[in-house]
């Protein structure tokens, strides 16, 4: 975590940057909003400014937001003014820390907006060796091209090689590729000189410069056009960029990591991506595989989602009930760790009991989980499922689906709900095809008699 403190470095916040200190972060102090402007476009770095409310907070944020630069603030002051602090808030502040301040308060606002506390939950084999792999090349200074789905967590993992390196003590930088528009992405990298275009009122050092002696990670590398590709092959190969505008290469010393939820082969046949930077990229290959690939790591990381949101929120430490556990197991989980984490913090706040109950798992479209298979079920449903696929040839897609949905609904004994789970849909797709077949006068088995509404 890197603080910023903006004011004037005396009495009581000077205790409270000594308390920041002993909480791990790295802090620097700046007495104008002016020179904290100055500082952070110098490539000085910030994850959190902390300013004194008596200055001017809003036109702070926006001679930031001018340069592009965003670093939230939190507005600190002595008495604990009503309005001055609400005025704070009001012109952008994130919170309000009272003078004189506590220990906890000041620890817990840094870890609220700090990215870094995301630990490295890993139970499954298939997540131990990948983790194995990554210990056994951080320590050098190799290119990574880390890879997997949405949401598996890839900058978790460049955030861990980075801290088992040994650049873990300078910073760590991280840039969206596809968050920042094209024409804006080039100056957001190597920085600008002053008057390079029409907004430039001032040398701005890029990311690269500011990773100096560090790690710089490029997130969703694959969405980056083919011309900015050029200059960033040439800025790995050489250890040097150019600055828009500028008239002479800047020498850097960073590590360089990827990551990308597209194929970067494909995207070479397709002419979307340079060949040679995938090779410059890839010297090592992380592959993070999907949730439902390491089902071990599912329980090990809803109890770490239940502790963090349940603090965050101040509510009591509650275990899972052992149905949500086999529910939560059992579910394929498409948007998965990201997923998981967010059905997690919403069951935090739904369950009343003293367990985390299966009903308090919601869906992002607000659906509960759907109940584990019975084994017995599960086993003679993807039998009939397998037998189905003997006789493919000379179907259509529509046929065969029909087919498959219709045999394994046989086989579970009309339960809808077992049959959605086995066929890796929902029940609500379930219905909407089975309606679709009885519509057009196609058999459809009734029901499972005595379950109720589960298999209906």
């Amino acid at each position: 975590m890197r603080l910023l403190v903006v004011g004037k470095l005396n009495g009581q916040l000077s205790v409270a940057v000594k308390m920041a200190m002993n909480t791990g972060a790295k802090v620097a102090h700046v007495e104008t909003i002016a020179a904290a402007t100055q500082a952070l476009r110098a490539g000085q770095g910030a994850d959190l400014l902390m300013v004194d409310y008596e200055l001017d907070i809003a036109a702070l944020i926006a001679a930031n937001e001018a340069e592009r630069i965003r670093a939230p603030v939190v507005a600190c002051g002595v008495g604990a003014d009503a309005q001055r602090a609400g005025d704070a808030i009001r012109a952008g502040a994130i919170e309000f820390i009272p003078l004189p301040p506590e220990a906890d308060l000041i620890a817990a606002v840094l870890a609220a907006v700090s990215d870094d506390n995301r630990p490295m939950v890993a139970r499954d084999p298939v997540m131990e060796q990948v983790i194995k792999l990554a210990d056994q090349v951080a320590p050098s200074d190799a290119s990574i091209l880390i890879t997997g789905e949405s949401g598996v967590g890839k900058e978790v993992m460049a955030r861990y090689v980075h801290t088992k390196s040994r650049r873990s003590s300078k910073p760590f930088i991280s840039v969206n590729c596809a968050a920042i528009p094209e024409n804006l992405l080039e100056s957001e990298l190597f920085g600008h000189e002053k008057g390079a275009f029409t907004g430039a009122v001032a040398r701005r050092v890029g990311k690269f410069e500011e990773a100096d002696g560090g790690t710089l990670l490029l997130d969703e590398i694959s969405e980056m056009d083919a011309r900015l590709q050029a200059k960033l092959l040439r800025a790995i190969q050489e250890r040097e960029i150019d600055r828009v505008g500028g008239s002479k290469p800047v020498k850097v010393n960073i590590r360089i990591l990827a990551t990308s939820n597209r194929d970067l082969a494909q995207a070479v046949k397709e002419g979307t991506f340079r060949e040679d930077l995938l090779y410059r990229l890839n010297v090592v290959n992380l592959r993070l595989p999907p949730l439902r690939e390491r089902p071990g790591d599912i329980a090990a990381l809803c109890e770490h989602f239940l502790k963090k949101y349940a603090k965050a929120n101040g509510m009591p430490e509650r275990p899972l009930s052992a149905e949500a556990r086999r529910r939560l197991v059992a579910h394929r989980w498409p948007g998965n760790v990201r997923e998981l984490e967010n059905a997690m913090h919403r069951a935090v706040l739904l369950s009343t009991g003293p367990e985390i109950e299966e009903f308090a798992i919601r869906l992002p479209d607000g659906q509960p989980l759907s109940p584990a298979p019975d084994a017995a079920v599960a086993r003679t449903a993807s039998m009939a499922a397998e037998a189905a696929t003997r006789t493919l040839v000379g179907q259509t897609v529509a046929e065969v689906e029909q087919q498959l949905i219709l045999d394994t609904l046989v086989h579970c004994s009309g339960n809808r709900t077992h049959a959605a789970t086995i066929l890796g849909i929902s029940i609500r797709t379930l219905r909407n095809k089975l309606k679709e077949y009885g519509d057009a006068g196609v058999s459809v088995p009734p029901p499972q008699a005595g379950l109720g509404a589960n298999a209906a």
